[in-house]
């Protein structure tokens, strides 16, 4: 396992700073849109069914494939399920780019640079949110959504920079910064995105002033890391500097050809990849249902479902600044696992809110602690040539994860019912939680991490 060069405590700071900065500012931007999908998509629906069309359109060819799907189902479906079904599909959609566009983005980033890279990833995010704020019918939005799909790989990115400037015993405490910031984000950004969808400015398009602060947020972040982020991937400059050195050493004038450290891996990059997917797979589906789940069961609304949420980022986040960040990798993903099994079970027999936000605090754990620790287990086996294209296809696996689960999941939910649902839902965590415990195993090296605090 080939280790980051060694980096100056100032530069790791700085980067750590810039790093933790810009994602605040990205992942606030993209979770706007998350509570506003519903009335969004109704928006669009009902604003191309009031139209004279002479042909159909995009949407409504959408609409009519998604019921085709919902009416084969053996018992009815209500006509609300339209929109839930749509937004499934728009999620998966998006995840679906991501897996596809995540391993070319990261392979770039190891060939290129990383901050090339993510300029470049930024520049396509700007176009996504930009054609957002302009997305007066459901095609142009449709192209921001693919747009911003192909284009998203902040994260992955961030993930792969903090991963260059950290040795071993940074590794999980510097991941669990990354973790933060998206609890940090979830916790304040639905919210401020509902609020900001209150504020119409824009007649054609009532999301315009949601979209419009977004995009300020994506260009402040662009301007920011085009100024103050510095290249972490060891250039070709270093690599020529330290061949000159070890020929002046030799005394010939002739570099001898660098000898590579050998490469142990403690878990193969296949296994990581396929706890990821397995994972996620089974996560996002519950994810996905669970606004449905509470709108069944208790009527909440957007203020009620906002309350859950936040509930949920907010343990997050104090687990990451606090605990996570000082556990040992493979700890932190066990700790994930069997705190998401139990909560599946809670949601399939859950019936008063004591039991829901028992269940909610469950998964703010699984949230702080399963991918950041599969993350930072990945980042251990890669070394800093390959770094990016192995995130990259970390990320990729748990995108396709992500595009699958929410339409598996959501069919068995409405097909057999809630407790079948999680139930399942508890049996594939089971399954992962024999991967974790049984066939994963410690990277050597983390056995410093609760001993050495993070810089």
């Amino acid at each position: 396992m080939a280790s980051s060069a060694p980096v100056s405590p100032a530069l790791r700071k700085k980067v750590l700073r810039v790093l933790f900065t810009s994602l605040l500012l990205d992942l606030i931007s993209f979770t706007f849109i998350l509570p506003l999908f519903p009335t969004l998509l109704e928006f669009y629906r009902d604003h191309e069914s009031s139209q004279a069309h002479t042909s159909p359109t995009i949407l409504s060819r959408v609409l009519a494939g998604l019921n085709a799907y919902k009416n084969s189902f053996a018992k009815p479906i209500n006509d609300r399920y339209d929109i839930v079904l749509l937004g499934g599909a728009l999620g998966s959609l998006f995840s679906f780019l991501q897996a596809i566009a995540s391993p070319v983005i990261g392979t770039l980033s190891d060939k290129y640079g990383r901050r090339r890279a993510l300029l470049w990833s930024m520049a396509g995010n700007i176009l996504s949110v930009a054609l957002w704020v302009a997305a007066t019918d459901f095609r142009t939005f449709l192209a921001s959504r693919v747009v911003g799909g192909l284009s998203e790989g902040n994260v992955q990115l961030a993930m792969a920079m903090a991963t260059d400037i950290s040795d071993e015993s940074q590794r999980g405490a510097t991941m669990a910064l990354v973790g933060a910031c998206f609890s940090i984000a979830f916790t304040f950004g639905p919210a401020l995105g509902a609020w900001l969808s209150s504020i119409q400015s824009v007649k054609d398009n009532p999301f315009a002033t949601a979209a419009g602060f977004s995009l300020f947020l994506i260009v402040t972040e662009t301007v920011y890391l085009y100024f103050c982020l510095p290249e972490t991937l060891p250039t070709a400059t270093k690599t020529k500097s330290n061949g000159a050195a070890r020929a002046e050493a030799n005394g010939n004038g002739q570099a001898k050809p660098e000898e590579k450290e050998p490469r142990v891996r403690t878990n193969s990059h296949t296994l990581l990849n396929a706890t990821h997917f397995i994972f996620i797979l089974f996560f996002s589906g519950m994810e996905f249902s669970l606004p449905f789940m509470t709108y069944d069961l208790f009527s909440y609304g957007s203020k009620q479902s906002g309350k859950l949420l936040g509930f949920i980022g907010l343990i997050a986040s104090l687990l990451q600044g606090s605990v996570v960040r000082r556990m040992h990798p493979l700890r932190v993903v066990q700790m994930g696992v069997v705190s998401c099994t139990i909560a599946f079970f809670l949601l399939g027999r859950v019936d008063t809110q004591r039991t829901l936000y028992t269940a909610a605090a469950l998964l703010a754990v699984t949230s702080a602690t399963v991918v950041t620790g599969l993350n930072s287990l990945s980042s251990f086996e890669a070394s800093s040539e390959e770094r990016g294209g192995k995130l990259g296809n970390h990320r990729s696996f748990g995108q396709i994860g992500r595009s699958l689960g929410p339409l598996i999941f959501c069919t068995l939910y409405w097909w057999a019912g809630r407790e079948t649902a999680y139930t399942t839902g508890a049996a594939g965590m089971i399954a992962v939680c024999g991967l974790v415990f049984g066939a994963l195993k410690e990277p050597p090296g983390t056995e410093t991490v609760r001993k050495t605090k993070a810089k």
